[in-house]
């Protein structure tokens, strides 16, 4: 499996006066949506593709009630979801309430296993492709 990448130069976003430098971007090759992800489920298990479906459907009604319920979320060897919450500052811990949250984020935590499947990306320049 590889990755495909494009070059982009930007410049530093935080200080404009930096001189702008060529950096690496992943390109994506398309959207995998649930449908097709409960094939490929499917696929690999005992389960039909409707199943798959209905899995992943209640998988999801599931990892949002845990969030919402102040749980971390675990599932093997893919990772850990968690909430994070955005909030405005305060100048005594008095003023410290729900209200100063902004806004919750999902953080997503890969496990050891994804980490190291990971570390074995390759890599191809997506404009050495359209050159041959």
């Amino acid at each position: 499996m590889t990755l495909l990448y494009n070059k982009i130069k930007h410049g530093n976003p935080s200080d404009l006066t930096l001189p702008q430098k060529w950096y690496l971007v992943l390109r994506s090759m398309g959207l995998l949506k649930e449908k097709e992800v409960a094939k490929l489920l499917a696929d690999e298990t005992t389960l039909n593709p409707k199943e798959a479906e209905f899995a992943i459907g209640q998988l999801f009604k599931v990892v949002i009630a845990a969030l919402l319920d102040g749980k971390t979320v675990q599932l093997g060897d893919l990772g850990s979801f968690r909430l994070t919450a955005h909030c405005e500052g305060a100048d005594t811990k008095a003023e410290v309430t729900a209200a100063r949250v902004k806004k919750l984020t999902v953080r997503f935590t890969e496990s050891e296993a994804l980490k190291s499947a990971l570390g074995k990306a390759q890599f191809v320049s997506a404009e050495s492709l359209v050159k041959k």
